[in-house]
Parts: structure tokens; sequence; C-alpha cells
């Protein structure tokens, strides 16, 4: 057994209270990171509603193992084709998940997976063309705790 001085746990006391009364603002990403994310990957064009197709279960019980299947609709030709798909979870302290990249032998513009998400929140997907055109789908994921509501 550690004894502990008197000293020692009235530090360990303020320390506790002292991390319990910092703002949880880093837990979750705010608008602005994920709109640089996505102005990063695009490079500051306009991205366009459309052409991308998001699915994600619209309540997932358990958050540790969200699927996700994304899919772009394109010829996936030598001079039409879908180069990579960026994928942004909004409520993540960091946005970015994944990004797939797609060449015209890939055949289809598509990729499976799973994620994890801690909290209900907004995943995006934005997808970037070899004609430089930038299209994007988002859905809103509500995360129960223990399948039990949220």
């Amino acid at each position: 057994m550690t004894n502990i001085s008197r000293r020692e746990a009235l530090a360990a006391g303020v320390g506790f209270a002292t991390i319990t009364m910092l703002p949880l603002s880093w837990a979750h990403a705010d608008k602005a990171l994920v709109d640089k994310a996505i102005a990063d990957f695009t490079g500051g064009a306009s991205v366009s509603e459309g052409n991308v197709s998001l699915d994600m279960p619209e309540i997932a019980e358990n958050g540790n193992t969200v699927p996700l299947n994304v899919s772009v609709d394109s010829p996936m030709a030598d001079d039409n084709y879908v180069e990579s798909v960026m994928i942004l979870a909004s409520g993540n302290p960091t946005p970015g998940v994944a990004t797939f990249h797609f060449t015209p032998l890939s055949g289809e513009a598509a990729a499976t997976t799973r994620m994890r998400l801690a909290s209900t929140q907004d995943v995006i997907a934005v997808a970037k063309t070899s004609k430089g055109e930038f299209f994007q789908a988002g859905t809103t994921v509500k995360v129960t705790i223990g399948g039990c509501g949220g």
C-alpha cells in the first residue's frame, strides 16, 4: 500500500477538479475543421451535390463498428473517372476518416469499410474526378449507447 501525503492528495484533487472544468471542445471537430479539410481536398473548388452514394445506417447500435458503403456514379473511362473519395466525420476530433483512390482499371468507384463513431454526427463523402469536378453526399448517423436509445 502506498502512503500519500496530505499535500499530494490535495494536489491530485485540484488537478482532477481543473481537468473536469475544462471545456470539451477538443472532443468534436468544429465546422471550420470540416470545411478546411474539404477546401484542402478540393483546392477551394466548388462542390456539387449528387453522383455520390453514401450508404450508412440511420441508427448505429454499436458506434465502434459502423458500416460504410460509398460509391460514385462514373464511367471510369481513361478520360473520365473518379480519382479519389474522402470520408469525413464531423464529430471526430480529427474529421478525416479515410481517403480511397481509384484508377480507370478499378472498374467502379466503390469502397466498403467500417468506422468508429463515438456520438451522433454527420458523415460526409467528397469525390474528385479526373476532370477536376467535385461531388459530395452526407448523412447523419445516430449512435445509441448499448442499443438503448440516445
